[in-house]
């Protein structure tokens, strides 16, 4: 099994990138990945776990998930009604015990690839909450007096948005990378992965278009990347060609299918208001 990462055919990695998950490997440490939405921070775990030809386990965090669920959780509960029903169940605790990613990615006879997605949406404590079991790769099982400990030591990817700060200590304890938005050479690289042969000026005139959107003051969501791919898909399925995109009329700062580019009511109105002052600009007499 390899143990480097250099991209795959499905995701272009930036050599900044490639270095920053290849040192979290030879380091041992997790890698924690930040970055604005749609800059592939999730997608990164499934390509590298598809390059080091590594199982691949998933942990996507909520606003409500506990630290303790990734290690194991005891439904007292269910125990409690199985004895009352005279269920032969009860004398062995192990079927009360839910087993957790990391019990997962522990117990894993090959190295996994475990992802912790969007750790930024727990509670503050969160992090802090996992620092020794990721330290010590090894855990306490409190109700079978056993210690989970990790058979090979997995790569773990941890994302965040940056809606919260995280703590110094779990910081200290990981490799950091921030993913910046493609600039436009890469992006034409991940259209072609995505749209193999497609028409280069199409791409040239929608990606001018796209990244003249995100430079909008005041633009509450920038559309991202996966947002700028779902509108090539439109454009190619409803066969628009790159001169309609190439118009340059100020009037019309709306592009077709706008709705794959733009996610809330807010943006859609800055754009009309700009096209309305671009219309009365334009209607000015002895113009």
């Amino acid at each position: 099994m390899t143990t480097r990462f250099e991209g795959t055919s499905n995701y272009v990695a930036t050599d900044d990138l490639k270095v920053a998950v290849n040192a979290a490997i030879a380091l041992e440490r997790p890698l924690l990945v930040k970055g604005e939405p749609g800059t592939g921070k999730t997608v990164l775990a499934y390509e590298v776990a598809k390059a080091l030809d590594a199982p691949l386990i998933t942990w996507h965090i909520k606003s409500t998930t506990k630290a303790q669920q990734g290690l194991y959780e005891y439904d007292a509960v269910t125990r409690l009604r199985d004895s009352q029903l005279g269920d032969a169940r009860v004398k062995d605790v192990r079927n009360y015990i839910k087993k957790g990613k990391l019990w997962e990615a522990f117990e894993s006879p090959r190295r996994p690839v475990l992802l912790i997605d969007e750790i930024d949406k727990a509670d503050i404590e969160f992090p802090n909450d996992l620092l020794q079991e990721l330290d010590r790769m090894e855990f306490y099982v409190y109700e079978t007096d056993e210690t989970i400990r990790a058979k090979v030591r997995p790569v773990i990817l941890i994302t965040s948005n940056n809606e919260k700060e995280l703590p110094d200590a779990f910081l200290r304890r990981c490799f950091f990378h921030y993913i910046r938005f493609p600039d436009e050479e890469t992006m034409a690289e991940i259209v072609e992965v995505h749209f193999p042969g497609i028409k280069q000026k199409l791409v040239g005139e929608a990606l001018r278009i796209f990244y003249d959107m995100r430079k909008v003051p005041g633009l509450k969501k920038k559309p991202s990347t996966s947002e700028l791919l779902d509108w090539l898909k439109l454009l190619l399925v409803e066969d628009i060609d790159e001169s309609v995109l190439r118009e340059r009329d100020p009037t019309k700062l709306i592009p077709p299918l706008h709705g794959a580019l733009l996610k809330n009511e807010q943006d859609v109105h800055l754009f009309e208001r700009l096209a309305f002052l671009a219309r009365r600009e334009g209607a000015r007499p002895g113009q």
